[in-house]
């Protein structure tokens, strides 16, 4: 098969990989060497999806030994199967790069043979691009779960950043959908990765060898050639200096918000993570046990868990403040910053000369920058409406909740309901939101098929209370009838497994007696079992 041939169905293959992300770190273009990277970010194209691909984002291969439902390229599918040699796809991306398309490599992969001999395509494909052809540009690697922790860490001496995807965000899910993979496959290299950062030093020889006796040679007297020589040995690699990522499925299992973004607190955490990544459930398998291809894709859904998400990165929100175990969903109607200040109404209306930072980052409207500009102009002047609008801010969301030297400028009164109405106007997806073709559902609007109360009882909701169809509980009818399916087959394979251990157990104990070495426990339960 020819490149142009395998790069059409690889870089196809993997766009249901997330990465729209900032570079994160710096790194100056040398002479001898290609790229740059800075860290201001190099997002710059966007896919048809509307997904960002900042880099030449294609997989290793798409052939798989694995057969997770929800997968394009799982083993069972009938799709066009094609892979990279390591030279192969280092020459494609620097000849991307010299056309000016790309600043850099996003690289994924599915897996052949076993997790290592994967992994070191992969890093093979790295190396020839950072030693032999000198590239600085940013690599971003989607480690392979179950890979050696010496081939994670000689990658990471190679790439800016690395992420291993949890891709379902609960153990039970990943039975089901994914029995191939499991949670400690997933955490390991993670953890690797995290203590690497935090532990290892700032960085290694790139090279063995150097032309110089040490590093602290003078480079004065020498030539441009062994300047450029010795800057290259003394050249030190950090350990995934852009940190690491990961990506969870939004929409495939009946997991909630809450428990998404509990895990997600708990990742950002346990394991320094940069980022996670939400990505909708994309219905491209048929599978009793995934919701129907008919089924909208909840974009909006992993529209409001992003800014959930950023709240709890940079504005010190917690996820029981956002959202509990009794309402686990966020609204779709309103983003959760406005939706938490609706439930605590009772700290607003705040006056914008007086209330601390800590507050000015929990007014809806107003952002880190803007509560920044908010603390340098008021040591200067009392602000009023006409001060903050001088200042570039915006005070159509801000003006319901704060008070300028005691003036009140909504132009509805201090009422919740009010108040709510008139956000979820300005957040009305038929005017901003064109991820969702502009469509509008009326407030109340019921579906014609309704949950079942065993479905209900599924899903851990109080049975004959209606929420369907509204922001407490966002799964539309074919998902609830996947889910019902997930969580049967659940059951079944818990009965088995644990069949499986009451007849090894029973087998043990056998065993035992049969050679006098039971104790009288053993027996007392063994007879009991019988």
């Amino acid at each position: 098969m020819q490149t142009p041939q395998k790069l059409k169905i690889l870089a196809v293959a993997a766009k249901f990989d997330v990465a729209c992300t900032s570079s994160g770190v710096d790194r100056d273009a040398k002479l001898g060497h290609l790229g740059s990277t800075y860290c201001a970010g190099i997002c710059h194209s966007f896919s048809a999806d509307g997904r960002c691909i900042t880099l030449l984002k294609v997989l290793m291969t798409n052939a798989c030994i694995y057969d997770c439902a929800y997968c394009l390229n799982r083993s069972s599918n009938d799709i066009p199967r094609a892979a990279f040699e390591p030279r192969e796809l280092a020459d494609l991306t620097i000849q991307f790069y010299k056309r000016n398309y790309i600043e850099g490599l996003f690289l994924s992969s599915g897996i052949i043979r076993n997790p290592d001999f994967t992994m070191e395509y992969m890093y093979r494909t790295v190396d020839i691009l950072r030693n032999e052809y000198g590239f600085l540009g940013y690599i971003h690697v989607k480690a392979i779960p179950g890979a050696s922790d010496d081939l994670i860490e000689k990658m990471g001496y190679l790439v800016d950043r690395m992420s291993i995807n949890l891709e379902l965000p609960s153990e039970d899910s990943l039975k089901i959908l994914a029995p191939s993979k499991n949670k400690q496959n997933l955490l390991s290299p993670m953890a690797y990765v995290s203590n690497g950062i935090q532990t290892k030093p700032k960085g290694k020889p790139r090279h063995r060898k150097s032309i110089a006796s040490n590093s602290a040679t003078p480079s004065f007297g020498l030539t441009l050639n062994e300047k450029t020589e010795l800057e290259r040995y003394e050249y030190y690699d950090r350990f995934v200096p852009a940190g690491q990522s990961t990506q969870l499925i939004i929409g495939a299992t009946p997991e909630s918000d809450y428990q998404i973004l509990k895990l997600s607190s708990a990742l950002y955490e346990m394991y320094s993570l940069k980022r996670v990544f939400f990505s909708a459930y994309l219905p491209i398998n048929d599978s009793e046990i995934l919701p129907s291809k008919s089924i909208e894709t909840p974009m909006n859904r992993e529209h409001r868990l992003y800014q959930a998400d950023w709240l709890l990165r940079f504005y010190d929100f917690s996820v029981d403040e956002l959202i509990d175990a009794e309402k686990p969903f966020l609204d779709t109607r309103l983003d959760p910053k406005a939706n938490w200040a609706l439930n605590n109404l009772g700290l607003f209306p705040m006056e914008i000369n007086k209330v601390p930072y800590e507050m000015l980052l929990r007014i809806p409207g107003l952002g880190v920058t803007g509560a920044k500009k908010v603390m340098r102009a008021r040591r200067y002047n009392k602000l009023t409406f006409d001060n903050i609008q001088k200042m570039g801010l915006s005070i159509k969301r801000m003006r319901y909740f704060i008070t300028c030297n005691g003036q009140y400028c909504s132009p509805v009164g201090f009422d919740d309901e009010a108040i709510r109405s008139e956000l979820m106007r300005l957040s009305s997806p038929a005017k901003k939101n064109k991820r969702s073709g502009g469509k509008l559902q009326a407030e109340g609007q019921l579906s014609l098929f309704d949950p079942s109360d065993e479905e209900r009882e599924i899903m851990g909701e109080p049975v004959g209370e209606d929420c369907y169809g509204t922001s407490e509980n966002p799964f539309q009818e074919g998902q609830l009838e996947a889910f019902a399916k997930q969580r049967l087959l659940l059951s079944q394979m818990n009965h088995e497994t644990k069949t499986r251990e009451v007849a090894n157990s029973a087998n043990r104990l056998g065993n035992a007696e049969n050679h006098g070495t039971g104790s009288v426990r053993d027996r007392q339960i063994r007879n009991f079992g019988e």
